[in-house]
């Protein structure tokens, strides 16, 4: 472990990056045991759940499944923009929240790594150095082809991570919002990758919503001046719909609001309504990716608007 530490520090990893947690996840995609020699190194694919067992089987280093979430935000994806791991080579398209992301040492680090201790290391590694910017641009590169691109109404742009409720997100935006919302200012879009990846703070602050940084945000908010509507659009391709409980969290998020607040459960596809019908709260409404043409209203008072 101390010469994990060792070599981290050689590749420039601050403080965090270089402690016991990070030398030990470096271990574990190595596959080297307290008794192994670096040269004997290989390069699995590790999700990080398995990262966590084998370090328990190897090291008696139990990390507690609560802890799984700074494993990845704290070391994994450190590692990841340095360009000395990959993420989902089998799969680079693979949604951001699969259970089966996955993690692997990159091909020129793993070269660099196995021949820690040999005589011509230090040579390789400055070469390696001088090469890495390159090979970060590389494998940024690569992430960037696979996002998903998409044109706001107002005309701006911004990419989403590939796959995921994010794919929905997109039918939202092109097809919803043109039917149901034109003219209407997007305030947010929740990425899975970037939570705040469209984020209008200003207006949103105007209509005497303050945002909680940790409260859930509805996945798309839509601004519509005219009438003083904020449409809240849940994607529910891989969470649930606006139900009951999702009903009274979003009335909370947004009780300072001086718009009048609508309620949109979007699914991908009708037959998607089964497993949520007894859910989806009354006073809201469901739109289909695969009828975009059509809205399902629950409640006869009123279509598609706020009630007091």
């Amino acid at each position: 472990m101390a010469e994990a530490q060792q070599i981290l520090g050689m590749l420039g990893f601050d403080a965090e990056r270089c402690n016991e947690r990070s030398a030990l996840v470096l271990l574990a995609l190595l596959e080297l045991d307290p008794m192994a020699e670096w040269y004997e190194a290989d390069r699995p694919m590790l999700r990080t759940v398995q990262i966590m067992r084998w370090l328990r089987e190897k090291y008696g280093k139990d990390y507690k499944p609560n802890t799984r979430e700074a494993i990845r935000r704290f070391t994994l994806h450190q590692f990841a923009e340095a360009g000395l791991v990959i993420h989902n080579p089998d799969q680079p398209d693979r949604p951001t929240n699969s259970p089966k992301w996955c993690y692997q040492i990159e091909p020129v680090a793993y070269g660099l790594l196995a021949d820690f201790k040999q005589r011509d290391f230090q040579e390789r590694l400055i070469r390696y150095l001088v090469e890495r910017p390159g090979l970060q641009a590389l494998y940024a590169r690569e992430r960037d082809m696979n996002r998903i691109p998409l044109r706001l109404p107002g005309g701006g742009e911004v990419s989403l991570s590939p796959g995921g409720q994010n794919v929905l997100i997109v039918q939202i935006i092109n097809e919803f919002c043109e039917r149901y919302t034109p003219n209407g200012e997007v305030l947010y879009i929740g990425d899975a990758d970037d939570k705040w990846a469209v984020f209008e703070e200003d207006v949103l602050g105007s209509l005497g919503v303050e945002i909680d940084s940790h409260g859930k945000m509805p996945d798309v908010v839509v601004y519509l001046r005219k009438k003083n509507w904020l449409v809240l659009i849940e994607a529910a391709s891989s969470h649930g719909p606006v139900d009951h409980k999702r009903y009274r969290e979003l009335k909370e998020l947004f009780r300072g609001s001086t718009a009048g607040l609508v309620f949109i459960s979007a699914l991908p596809s009708r037959v998607e309504i089964r497993k949520y019908l007894k859910d989806i709260a009354w006073e809201t409404d469901v739109w289909c990716a695969d009828n975009p043409t059509h809205l399902i209203h629950f409640n006869g008072e009123r279509f598609l608007g706020p009630y007091s």
